[in-house]
């Protein structure tokens, strides 16, 4: 452990879950048969466009269709078209690449065959308003789920009763070809029917769910939005449609796996590594607190487990906003966890999106030690200050200490490596 550097080792530990993550693998182990008429695909997600690369390279024969992926997550494609829109609320660009998909998938027949890749950030790409609301009303939904502090299924079982392309709503539309749904979860617990709202995967959630959700949580919709979640025309499709009956959904990538590659890069180099869990959910700020008394117990007592060791997590936590600083919810989980292990020696954290974009700025997450406060206090941040203002990204880049790694081609959400040596 001495020779090792601590930054260095959680990098690596990042890396090795990114490269866990590439779907590849899976989608060459489950490729259907080919059908006697055409191969379509469709596709939405902050990976979708990787996906599409992959399913090119390992189709042997025609494919045609469409994806729709962030700005600026694009992959070079030969047959498959690549629409790039925005997230994580959703634009013009999101709304026209939902009609292609749905165009893309009209008048198929039971010789033909729908490739779905699925992948986190499709909810916010795939803008589909139901009957009587507008792209402006489905903008106000996603802008409130985002300050709302409620969690990603929570969400998504929202956005899905105001879409007709969510909640299975596309599958449906495939009918009578059979769809073969490729996922990339970033859903803790890895529910398909949650990741990206389950275009192609039903739940039994009802609109009566959503409208508990809401008030549970507090979250003001428009009043268009209320109306049609009060009325009949919100009840989704369900698992046991006949529709449904011959398609096929397979998790091809995940956070377990992710956090496994992560654990055997740390044992590698000689510290044992443990998994805390792979689907962490709760207020950034306040699971940073959790993990920060956690590693101060071992760095002060050598317990529950013995230094030198890795801690790892996954999941997604949220942000309730409070303000309108510049940063993400892994940002926010790191400066709350500095904060907790301020002075303590020995103790170092990585917190990054494994998308590569951590919020809306372009930093995958950030690093932290138990210096990392003075060294704020010494650059005029105020740490408490910037973490009250949600102002987490701005506090790291202060004294240089943000991940910035680009797109990397998945998502399976949050990473968090704690050392404690």
């Amino acid at each position: 452990m001495q020779d090792i550097d601590p930054r260095a080792l959680l990098r690596a530990t990042f890396d090795a879950a990114v490269k866990a993550a590439d779907p590849t693998h899976g989608m060459r182990a489950n490729l259907p048969k080919k059908p006697k008429g055409r191969t379509i695909v469709v596709g939405a997600g902050k990976a979708s466009a990787q996906m599409a690369a992959v399913l090119e390279n390992l189709w042997d024969g025609p494919l045609e269709g469409v994806v729709v992926t962030r700005y600026g997550f694009g992959a070079p494609c030969r047959q498959i078209e690549i629409i790039e829109a925005s997230h994580p609320v959703p634009d013009a660009a999101g709304l026209i690449a939902s009609r292609r998909l749905l165009e893309t998938v009209k008048g198929l027949t039971e010789d033909d065959l729908v490739i779905a890749l699925i992948s986190g950030g499709g909810s916010a790409l795939l803008p589909s308003p139901a009957t009587g609301l507008t792209l402006t009303d489905e903008v106000a939904v996603n802008e409130a789920l985002l300050v709302s502090g409620a969690p990603i299924s929570a969400m998504n079982t929202i956005r899905k009763h105001i879409s007709t392309i969510k909640g299975g709503r596309l599958a449906a539309a495939a009918h009578p070809a059979k769809v073969v749904s490729f996922l990339i979860s970033d859903i803790p617990g890895d529910n398909p029917a949650f990741v990206a709202s389950g275009p192609t995967v039903a739940d039994h959630a009802s609109r009566r769910d959503a409208l508990g959700l809401i008030n549970a949580y507090g979250i003001p919709l428009p009043d268009a939005v209320m109306a049609h979640l009060n009325s009949d025309f919100a009840d989704s499709l369900k698992p046991d449609d006949p529709r449904f009956r011959t398609n096929e959904t397979f998790v091809v990538a995940s956070a377990a796996v992710s956090l496994e590659a992560a654990a055997a890069e740390a044992r590698r180099h000689g510290i044992e590594a443990l998994i805390l869990s792979d689907s962490v959910e709760g207020e950034s700020r306040d699971v940073a607190s959790v993990h920060a008394a956690i590693a101060r117990e071992i760095a002060t007592r050598n317990r529950p487990f013995r230094k030198p060791v890795l801690l790892l997590s996954g999941g997604e936590t949220t942000v309730t906003l409070r303000a309108k600083g510049k940063g993400g919810r892994n940002s926010e989980f790191l400066l709350s966890f500095a904060l907790g292990i301020n002075g303590f020696d020995g103790i170092h954290a990585i917190a990054a999106d494994t998308d590569g974009i951590d919020g809306s700025e372009d930093n995958a997450g950030a690093f932290a030690d138990g210096g990392t406060i003075e060294r704020m206090r010494k650059a005029d941040t105020d740490a408490k200050a910037m973490l009250t203002q949600n102002n987490t990204w701005t506090a790291f880049d202060s004294i240089n200490e943000l991940l910035v790694t680009g797109p990397t081609g998945t998502n399976v959400n949050d990473f968090r490596a704690i050392l404690v040596r």
